[in-house]
């Protein structure tokens, strides 16, 4: 596939590593000769330094028989230009966009063929507010994250001395739980999958990776570690616009203090947000973190914009008492340094938010892709398409899909029907080894290593008599 990507920062950048090694075609574009540079040091990318939304740069760029444009740079109305331009000029097929204000939400006839020309946008900053209102839900969790529109979550979690299979064989998951459908998907030892089958013993300090439908998962996660009690009083450090829209989406529910270092941010916070209080200071004060209840604080969230000061900040919350640490880190080796010392999570926010765009480029129809231990594998929802004669998966049972090493279907959602043939709710599957898999099935497939995703996209593709 030829992708042009405009924007090379954090957000462009984690797309193009993720996808170039697909081998698809990449070109990048970006006003900064420097970044582009240092991206084509490193990856085997074209770049193209000018303006994106120049029609000029974006015919420089190979926008004539480009398949798809992702367009992320900083800028809304950058990103909204090049669309229309790449639409109406080359009549690129599929147009992405990111787009950080909120105001879009209100008006989406401006992103239709008409206007913008805007086939699918996303909204990063939004995306990792969702993903942390998750963990806040979770307080044992390291990865909440869900298919389906949320009737399955796939959970990780570290598992701890004390927890009831801690110890024990996976088997022994199911004479736990014997009301309750669940799959452990993977197992990672010192940073390495290991095989995770039946007789496989779960050691304090595993990171286990757990499915299963959304209203059973707590219930899962009470057999790999203590239970946490439900967080309470949170912290944010950073009102940028991350921190804000956690503070909104949050403040009903938690007491909620934010630390803005601006003192017109600050005021701008206090007029916005309705149940936080907003305090101005830096977050790596030791003195204002101990007057303000610090060693009370359920959770502490740095969510600045400057990356060592999210580090130095959680960690010293942690010292001076917080329960539990989260830090936003863009550098994706420094999520794998600091993440379970001090911090207790470290996210970066490219890699939470690019499984909104990879859903968009994968081949077959592929729902959700969720990218896993900061981009090394990914979980898929997939639906399965055609006739057993057309489709290698369709009508066959699980034991019999020629699923790469390292690839497995952890749950199977299936429409229901009622007896009138209207919808009704749809059905949690997780498969043994005859499921048979049906037309319409909503597969998830867990992929240890990135590398398996191309083949079991492949398996899922219908031949062409299904078109």
């Amino acid at each position: 596939m030829k992708i042009i990507i405009l924007g090379a920062g954090q957000v462009g950048a984690s797309v193009a590593e993720n996808l170039v090694s697909e081998a698809n075609d990449i070109t990048l574009v970006d006003t900064s000769a420097v970044q582009l540079a240092a991206l084509r040091s490193r990856l085997e990318v074209r770049t193209v330094c000018g303006n994106a939304a120049a029609p000029s740069v974006l015919r420089e760029a190979g926008a004539e028989d480009a398949d798809l444009l992702i367009a992320v740079t900083q800028s809304d109305q950058t990103n909204l230009c090049a669309c229309r331009i790449a639409k109406v000029v080359f009549n690129l097929p599929t147009r992405i966009a990111r787009l950080r204000s909120t105001d879009f939400a209100d008006y989406p006839e401006l992103l239709d063929d008409d206007n913008f020309a805007v086939d699918f946008s996303i909204c990063p900053e939004q995306i990792v507010t969702d993903y942390i209102r998750r963990l806040i839900a979770f307080p044992e969790a390291l990865q909440v994250l869900e298919f389906a529109d949320g009737a399955v979550s796939l959970v990780s979690v570290k598992a701890f001395e004390g927890g009831p299979l801690v110890g024990k064989p996976l088997k022994n998951l199911r004479q736990h739980l014997p009301d309750v459908e669940a799959r452990i998907v993977a197992i990672y030892r010192n940073g390495l999958p290991i095989p995770s089958d039946g007789a496989t013993l779960v050691v304090p300090g595993d990171e286990v990776f757990c499915l299963a439908a959304s209203t059973d998962i707590r219930k899962v996660l009470r057999e790999l570690r203590r239970t946490d009690r439900p967080m309470r009083r949170i912290m944010i450090a950073g009102g940028g616009n991350i921190g804000q829209r956690l503070a909104r989406s949050i403040e009903a529910e938690y007491v909620v203090k934010i630390l803005e270092t601006s003192e017109a941010r600050a005021e701008l916070l206090a007029t916005q947000l309705n149940g936080s209080l907003v305090l101005r200071g830096d977050a790596t004060d030791e003195k204002l973190l101990e007057s303000e209840g610090i060693d009370e604080m359920d959770l502490f969230v740095a969510l600045t914009n400057d990356e060592e000061d999210n580090i130095m900040s959680a960690s010293l919350a942690k010292r001076l008492g917080a329960r539990r640490t989260l830090a936003l880190i863009n550098r994706k080796s420094y999520v794998d340094l600091v993440q379970g010392g001090p911090i207790d999570i470290a996210i970066s926010p490219a890699q939470t938010s690019i499984g909104s765009l990879l859903a968009h480029v994968r081949r077959g129809d592929v729902v959700a892709v969720h990218s896993l231990r900061r981009g090394a594998a990914e979980a898929l929802e997939i639906i399965a398409h055609g006739t057993p004669k057309e489709s290698k998966v369709v009508g066959r049972r699980i034991e019999e899909i020629a699923l790469p090493d390292g690839a497995s279907i952890g749950a199977v959602v299936r429409a229901g029907q009622r007896g009138d043939g209207k919808a009704a709710r749809r059905q949690v599957i997780i498969p043994h080894h005859d499921t048979v898999i049906e037309p319409e099935d909503h597969v998830i497939v867990f992929c240890t290593h990135k590398n398996l995703v191309r083949k079991v996209e492949k398996l899922f593709q219908v031949g062409f008599g299904f078109l």
